[in-house]
């Protein structure tokens, strides 16, 4: 089964942000990546069922943990607080995917608590 099962996106299929991906124009114009396509795609947490993207993880179930914006392997659901590897759940059992979604994430919410989060 691939990222596509029929019409529909496979639920839990990891995918690669290196993995050819259709952008729409539109997508494009709004600075939309592969990278954001991977982190805000929605996964069913295979232990309470609930769908979640890596994105609601690290700002809701990572928020007050150390290791949220330091490469954490893990991916946690916000809403039965069980932790995935992300290597394997979000992305192929790969290394090197998993380093490039991390420095993602890690990057958009350093740049949201830079601009936002300031006292």
């Amino acid at each position: 089964m691939g990222y596509y099962d029929g019409d529909r996106p496979s639920y839990n299929t990891p995918i690669s942000p290196r993995a050819p991906m259709w952008l729409t124009p539109e997508e494009r114009a709004a600075g939309i990546n592969r990278d954001l396509k991977v982190a805000a795609r929605r996964y069913l947490c295979p232990n309470c069922g609930n769908e979640f993207s890596l994105f609601q993880s690290r700002a809701v179930a990572c928020k007050y943990c150390s290791q949220a914006n330091q490469n954490c392997p893990n991916v946690r659901c916000p809403y039965c607080d069980k932790e995935f590897p992300i290597r394997g759940f979000v992305v192929p059992d790969n290394k090197q995917d998993e380093v490039q979604i991390n420095n993602y994430t890690d990057k958009v919410f350093n740049n949201w608590q830079d601009s936002y989060n300031r006292r």
